[in-house]
């Protein structure tokens, strides 16, 4: 009895024994796990905060069918990806491509709606709008495509036009999330965004990699507005930031119709390039002209004020968005974000 009694004593001895040395090696396992995450550069951050934002939509299933957000972008950080217009519905899919090339299509509808493709390098890579059936080339292995469905006619409006989207051209559930310091990302996103709120930004989005001609400004521009559009005329959009501006202040700008082909907006947005709780936008849907055709947009003025915008206490920066851009924007002859007073 005495041995059996020893016998069972030195098993548990030896299992806290070999317990005690397993511990260190699973924290092993994690420092390695931690040691291979990819560090972020100059050269990788765009791919890496595109990945970001991958995974942020891979939380409302866009890996395994198209994600369809039926209300208008949340405000603040909640926001699945920085600078969201409100102007349209977005839907969203993660897609492999098949022989080098995704498949998509766009239904007939009365409300405005265009496809963008990006690519895992951040570029979009192809914008379109109207009707149609289209198969187009990517340099990557996946793309994200982003739907963007007017809400011009109202919300239902652009709710059922969503449901017309079809999904049965992608290529599902093989995306797999490369494994970067996103803590590290979030650092470069914040100090790349900071570094551009004391002047007026204007972006270019280039179309492929080999249309970068400036590593930084490509980085800026992924960490103010990821998931923006090249401008091309009559097709594509514009887009350009105003400073930091005081909330506290009454201030104005007014410009020259732009005339894009689809509509202009002006919208509000945190030091962070978030919207803005309980703020709306302007849009060329809706503004009131002054009697000589030129636009002014109020903010933080009377309720009273022509195309009022509130920004509710908060310090603010403006996006100007022109959908289907003029040649007159396009060639720098109207920057509201540059004249504001």
């Amino acid at each position: 009895m005495n041995v059996k009694k020893s016998i069972v004593a030195l098993s548990v001895i030896s299992l806290l024994s070999a317990c005690a040395q397993n511990q260190p090696v699973e924290m092993n396992v994690d420092e390695n796990v931690n040691s291979n995450k990819i560090k972020i550069t100059e050269g990788n951050y765009a791919k890496a905060e595109t990945a970001r934002n991958y995974n942020n939509w891979l939380k409302f299933g866009a890996n395994n069918h198209i994600a369809h957000m039926k209300q208008l972008p949340p405000r603040g950080k909640a926001a699945p990806t920085v600078q969201m217009n409100d102007d349209t519905l977005y839907s969203v899919v993660i897609t492999e491509a098949v022989d080098g090339k995704v498949k998509f299509s766009i239904p007939k509808s009365d409300v405005y709606i265009a496809v963008q493709v990006v690519t895992e390098g951040g570029h979009g890579q192809y914008y379109v709008v109207g009707e149609g059936d289209y198969n187009v080339s990517i340099e990557t292995k996946y793309a994200f495509l982003i739907y963007r469905t007017g809400t011009e006619k109202g919300l239902d409006a652009a709710r059922s036009a969503q449901q017309l989207i079809k999904d049965d051209s992608f290529k599902f559930g093989t995306y797999q999330l490369p494994n970067y310091d996103f803590e590290e990302v979030e650092e470069w996103t914040a100090r790349l965004t900071k570094e551009t709120s004391g002047s007026a930004f204007e972006y270019t989005f280039p179309r492929t990699s080999k249309d970068i001609t400036d590593l930084h400004q490509w980085n800026l521009e992924n960490a103010n507005g990821w998931g923006g559009s090249s401008p091309e005329v009559n097709v594509a959009n514009k887009y350009t930031n105003s400073v930091i501006l005081n909330s506290g202040e009454c201030l104005s700008t007014t410009f020259e119709n732009p005339e894009s082909k689809y509509f202009t907006s002006i919208t509000a947005y945190d030091s962070s390039r978030y919207l803005i709780e309980g703020v709306k936008n302007v849009s060329s849907h809706t503004w009131e002209e002054n009697k000589d055709g030129t636009v002014t947009v109020s903010f933080n003025c009377s309720d009273n004020a022509v195309n009022n915008i509130d920004t509710k206490g908060t310090d603010f920066t403006f996006t100007m968005r022109y959908y289907g851009l003029s040649q007159k924007v396009m060639d720098g002859k109207i920057s509201p974000e540059k004249t504001v007073k």
